[in-house]
């Protein structure tokens, strides 16, 4: 601040009050809060250009879906740029990037393995901001990671644009202000799926639901419960498996006798890509239980799941947040950037990783500066298309975009290796919505910390 003398900081201000000051020879001007944070916050970028943390999975239970989103990432911060055909800043609507930066301000990147472990994610995330001096992080495919790096980031005053996280409780009783989620939830998966299941399989029935034992499983879990019960269905037996899990035998054995004639696999990432197959092996999907053929659901499913998993992935139902094949001109025109770059089209990882740097480019953009409390009110009650999920509502209450649910199936007669899913049913955003009161939770305030 040039109204202070070289060397009296601002800590050292807050340190000595405004007697300090004045010992020091300035006149006591007095200054607003928002002047002062306007300058003086977390990582402030004064120079040309300005870092972003990417937290990702690239090892663990989760590392394929950590790989796609690195890919993503790479390609937003290089459309940001003005580098490529320009991907979905050519659809993004309403929309202030200019492929110019961030505020002019070139786009740069460091990046952290968080394994799939919430302690290691937050570790990473400490050192990305502490150490080099991101602005926001991003990233994550496990709910465990998401909210255990939202806490921190609130701490800190550091905004955190989760990637993949799929439990209730990232944008409920663990929201925080300085977390944003663009990727739908396990009870919107229950809204979606509920009624799918009941027109294919009927009222009657017995379901069994191996789960993984950590926030997004329990939610997940209780979510499915809930629609599945509603429709009639009775729940045989809940059991818990660990994240990670490779043999699911001793999880399996059990359900030949339980008297059920669903199973549910509360798994993603390669907990489904080993439990599914085995499951068929196992013969459950060849088994008659109760007069009706055995079926088995995965609530949440991927692209990178399905083609992981094989041919026991046909004809399973489960939901999506996006999908490469959607024909909107979002869809098309990130598939298309996606494709060209990796050879492959993007999954839903991939796809909301970089719609979600492309939205904290534009709030930024739109607020005009880079200080958190003015990009999360940009941020807040924001709507906006073009993005491949329809007309999106970044909703103020509990920052959970309220936006469109797929509801896929595994293809059974595929034409190629990355066509494993096809969607039965799009269910819009109007249906999707619901009260944010009922998952509690508080946001916290916007203001940061003086110092991170």
């Amino acid at each position: 601040m040039t109204l202070l003398k070289r060397g009296l900081t601002r800590r050292r201000v807050m340190q000595t009050g405004m007697a300090g000051i004045i010992g020091a020879g300035v006149a006591p001007i007095m200054f607003t809060r928002g002047a002062w944070a306007q300058e003086d916050f977390c990582n402030n970028p004064t120079g040309d250009t300005v870092t972003i943390g990417l937290n990702l999975p690239l090892t663990g239970a989760y590392a394929e879906e950590g790989a796609d989103e690195q890919k993503a990432y790479e390609l937003a911060i290089a459309h940001l740029n003005g580098e490529g055909d320009g991907g979905l800043l050519n659809v993004l609507a309403p929309s202030a990037l200019k492929g110019n930066g961030i505020l002019g301000k070139k786009v740069g990147y460091v990046s952290s393995d968080s394994q799939t472990k919430s302690d290691v994610a937050r570790a990473g995330a400490t050192r990305m901001i502490e150490r080099d001096g991101a602005i926001m992080i991003t990233g994550g495919s496990s709910s465990g990671e998401a909210i255990a790096v939202q806490g921190l980031c609130q701490e800190k005053g550091i905004i955190f644009m989760a990637g993949l996280t799929h439990s209730n409780d990232t944008t409920g009783k663990d929201k925080r202000r300085y977390g944003f989620r663009h990727f739908f939830n396990a009870y919107q998966s229950g809204i979606a799926l509920g009624p799918v299941l009941g027109q294919e399989y009927g009222a009657d029935r017995r379901a069994y639901h191996l789960t993984a034992d950590y926030t997004w499983g329990w939610t997940q879990e209780e979510s499915i419960k809930a629609a599945t019960e509603a429709l009639g269905w009775e729940t045989v037996a809940a059991v818990r498996t660990p994240l990670g899990s490779t043999d699911y035998s001793q999880y399996l054995t059990p359900i030949l006798n339980s008297g059920a004639d669903v199973l549910i696999l509360n798994h993603y990432g390669l907990d489904m890509v080993n439990s599914l197959p085995q499951a068929v092996q196992f013969g459950l999907r060849d088994r008659q239980a109760n007069g009706k053929q055995f079926q088995i659901v995965t609530p949440l499913v991927s692209e990178l799941m399905a083609k992981g998993a094989g041919e026991a992935m046909q004809g399973v139902f489960g939901t999506s947040n996006w999908h490469w094949n959607l024909q909107d001109p979002g869809s098309i025109a990130f598939t298309k950037s996606f494709g060209a770059a990796y050879g492959s089209p993007p999954s839903q990882a991939a796809h909301t990783a970089y719609v979600q740097m492309l939205l904290y480019a534009d709030a930024v953009e739109r607020a005009g500066t880079f200080y958190p409390p003015e990009v999360i009110k940009a941020l807040e009650g924001h709507e906006f298309d073009g993005m491949g999920n329809g007309k999106t509502l970044y909703r103020a209450e509990d920052h959970q975009c309220m936006k469109s649910v797929l509801v896929v199936q595994g293809n059974e007669a595929p034409t190629s290796e990355f066509d494993v899913l096809n969607v039965v049913q799009e269910v819009d955003r109007e249906t999707t919505t619901y009260d944010p009161s009922i998952f509690g939770g508080e946001l916290g305030p916007a203001e940061p910390a003086p110092l991170c």
